[in-house]
């Protein structure tokens, strides 16, 4: 292998995947669909082991399994299924008991390489690595750790030193389940193989991006859970930097993980911390009756701010990003708002040509959309916007989940799907100052879009609306 820093990682591929935490909400409702999915596109052919607490046996976990791929809405295939379920097995004991690691070391005895997947709460984290290591199964092995990956800077580079001692870099990767989102990486795609795109995402073009991560219920059942992390730790460290560092990264000089890696740690190494003054935080009203909630919570469920990245290409252009629960609609979308033309030439008379506004839908009904401007045939009217783009399920099909994604690449030895640990760093350095704030949330009402002094960022002449869908019914041009 090249010693260049942009060769990518001699990653092994797996033969057998060890699932912690097989029976735990996760992987009901994420990792078992997917794990079916892989099945019948014939992409997983190495048997899963879980191993969880409990006293359940092998048919428990089936039927388990089962469960969990008709509760995700899909339509079993019986031999598919049979061919899932028979490679399925469970060892069960407590994760801190030496003895549990012992059957584990005899189920996997004749396998080559093992991918261990920590689908566990984050305390967690270090027990089970080191319990791997004594028991001398970190050795042709890797791991994978699902988020949160620390709780701020420091207590991230503690977990890194921590698994570190027992793997190393090349056989430790970090779960981020967007960055197995293939829309999401579609936006590197649609930037650098379309040179339509690629000369106007700079400065001189772009005059302001949105990016907002939306969802229309509330914290549900998670309220003990949600109440210690906030909006913040829970989409927008991870999640929304990501996609920042997606959209205005430079070109890898290189086409793989690595070198992808390096250019988006560089954009996010420019980016601003947070600025308090240019943020709004809220809490949408109810919230603190929800269980598990402190009765005087200051924990936000939305979250908006300003940034600024610090370098030649976007230097000047506000990136405004917000996220919250309980608001008007699900929704996730990325909105760049192009320059106006230097003159008007087309408007009414009290009135200015809107903007080219180019739009990528990230979640749901995924896909690509630019507001373009065609003449009206009555004299005298300004310009119709009209929408060009591409649905992503009509042109492509069926999406991959992105659990699916992660999981194969954990399997194939492939880190194109996970966090790059120098990228987490500078994630958790952009957001430090604003991670436990002594003022309060503003309340918002439920089904709003938020706090209206959100409207009132600096800068902001307006959050762009988003619908339910990216186009209407026969809007695709």
């Amino acid at each position: 292998m090249s010693d260049s820093p942009l060769s990518p990682a001699g990653m092994e591929r797996s033969d057998a995947l060890v699932l912690f935490g097989i029976t735990g909400d996760l992987a009901k409702k994420m990792l078992l669909p997917a794990l079916y999915r892989l099945t019948e596109s014939g992409k997983l052919t190495v048997p899963v082991i879980g191993v969880a607490a409990g006293d359940w046996d092998d048919d428990a976990l089936r039927r388990h399994a089962r469960e969990a791929v008709v509760a995700a809405g899909t339509d079993i295939d019986e031999a598919v299924f049979e061919r899932f379920a028979a490679g399925l097995s469970l060892i069960t004991g407590d994760f801190a008991d030496d003895t549990t690691f012992a059957r584990l070391r005899d189920a996997v005895a004749g396998f080559g390489f093992v991918t261990h997947y920590l689908a566990i709460p984050p305390s967690l984290f270090t027990t089970v690595p080191a319990a791997l290591a004594a028991a001398g199964l970190n050795r042709d092995a890797r791991l994978v750790v699902e988020k949160p990956f620390g709780n701020d800077l420091d207590s991230a580079r503690k977990l890194q030193d921590e698994l570190s001692a027992h793997f190393d870099d090349d056989h430790l990767l970090r779960v981020d389940h967007f960055l197995g989102n293939r829309a999401v990486e579609s936006l590197m795609v649609s930037r650098f193989a379309n040179t339509l795109l690629a000369p106007i995402w700079h400065r001189a073009y772009v005059d302001n991006v949105q990016i907002t991560l939306a969802e229309d219920f509330d914290v549900a059942d998670r309220g003990s859970f949600y109440d210690r992390v906030g909006c913040l730790r829970d989409v927008v460290q991870n999640h929304m930097l990501q996609v920042l560092a997606f959209l205005t990264m430079d070109p890898p000089s290189a086409g793989n993980a690595r070198a992808q890696g390096l250019e988006k740690w560089r954009v996010l190494h420019a980016t601003r911390t947070m600025d308090p003054a240019d943020t709004v935080r809220g809490q949408y009203d109810g919230y603190r009756d929800v269980a598990g909630v402190q009765p005087d919570s200051v924990t936000e469920t939305y979250f908006a701010t300003r940034l600024f990245i610090d370098n030649w290409r976007w230097s000047g252009v506000p990136f405004y990003l917000r996220s919250g629960k309980a608001l008007a609609l699900t929704a996730t979308e990325v909105v760049v708002e192009l320059r106006e033309p230097p003159l008007e030439l087309f408007g009414g008379e009290h009135s200015r040509t809107p903007a080219n506004l180019i739009r990528f839908r990230i979640d749901g009904d995924t896909g690509i959309r630019a507001d373009l401007m065609v003449s009206k045939p009555e004299k005298g009217t300004g310009p119709l916007t009209v929408p060009v783009g591409v649905d992503y399920a009509q042109v492509l099909g069926r999406q991959e989940l992105p659990y699916e994604n992660i999981l194969h690449g954990a399997v194939e030895g492939d880190p194109e799907w996970f966090a790059f640990f120098p990228t987490v760093l500078e994630c958790w350095r952009i957001v430090e100052p604003l991670l436990d704030p002594a003022d309060p949330p503003v309340a918002y009402a439920r089904g709003s879009w938020g706090p209206r002094s959100a409207d009132r960022l600096p800068g902001l002449r307006g959050w762009h609306e988003l619908g339910t869908r990216l186009f209407d019914a026969g809007q695709v041009h």
